[in-house]
């Protein structure tokens, strides 16, 4: 399994999430599988973003698109951090 971890601050949770529901589609479209949000104990702007893509690089092509860049303007997101992982082991305890 391919997954993206971003790690984001956003201007305003609610505003974001509206912004995130309606580029469900979008995201879709472009391989994503699935997501979970979670944000920060501390901080409910502090969103973490975990993601299961069809490709790493359909992932890649996505979010460094300038259609994407101009949704997270739009969404108030601050300096988002991108990490790109192959899943090695999956376990339940």
């Amino acid at each position: 399994m391919q997954h993206v971890l971003i790690i984001h601050e956003v201007n305003a949770y609610p505003a974001w999430k509206a912004i995130f529901d309606q580029a469900a589609d979008i995201r879709k479209q472009a391989g994503e599988i699935s997501y979970q949000l979670l944000r920060y104990d501390d901080d409910a702007n502090k969103i973490v973003h975990f993601s299961e893509w069809a490709s790493l690089d359909k992932a890649r092509r996505f979010f460094e698109s300038p259609e994407l860049a101009e949704i997270r303007r739009r969404a108030g997101v601050k300096a988002p951090d991108f990490m790109y992982l192959q899943e090695i082991e999956r376990g339940v305890l």
